[in-house]
């Protein structure tokens, strides 16, 4: 996690580094992005997820919803863990895999209610159909457990942390994700690499 924290103090600013006009007489600053990897396809989905909480805290926002979701969080974690035993993959290593997704979403969640309660951001104009968020967040899960399925043995050996690191600040730069959510993305990652958890 502090390998990821530290990356991403860099992959911020390199995702938020200008890029110069082509007749510009200075040095060009453009983002070249490393290959992430095999570890990047799950990468890119938990950063979509992490996006896609800035939606989830704006529909939640000023409503009895809370952002604790204890029985839509146990209903996905218990299907994560019935679909890995079908696999044949430990269903006690994708539950903590979906866990982390689960705590980086409401980082986000979080930390918009934050701002919208103290003023530093002007809170929804519109409210979003949860209805609608969720069927974009089961799609989400699905390509992740895929991922998690696809990379049991990448993630089970010494070099995953290097290729987790590779593929999270790729990702990051990527999509030019600001320090809220490539946090989150980090605390996604938590538990990805078998010898992190």
């Amino acid at each position: 996690m502090r390998l990821l924290v530290r990356a991403a103090a860099v992959a911020v600013s390199l995702a938020l580094m200008p890029v110069l006009p082509a007749d510009a007489t200075t040095a060009r600053y453009d983002v070249q992005v490393v290959p992430g990897g095999p570890l990047l396809p799950f990468t890119r989905a938990a950063a979509d997820r992490v996006l896609l909480a800035d939606k989830v805290a704006a529909a939640k926002y000023g409503t009895p919803a809370p952002i604790d979701d204890p029985v839509r969080e146990k209903a996905i974690l218990e299907a994560v863990a019935a679909k890995s035993r079908e696999w044949g993959i430990d269903p006690e290593a994708s539950v903590r895999i979906f866990r982390d997704q689960i705590e980086a979403k409401k980082v986000v969640q979080r930390e918009w209610y934050r701002r919208w309660d103290s003023g530093q951001a002007e809170p929804p104009a519109e409210r979003p159909d949860l209805g609608q968020i969720r069927p974009l967040i089961d799609k989400l899960n699905a390509v992740l457990l895929d991922e998690i399925r696809l990379t049991v043995d990448v993630r089970a050996r010494p070099s995953c942390v290097t290729k987790q690191t590779r593929a999270y600040v790729a990702v990051v730069v990527e999509k030019r994700l600001d320090p809220l959510h490539a946090t989150a993305l980090a605390r996604a990652l938590t538990s990805l690499c078998a010898m992190l958890r």
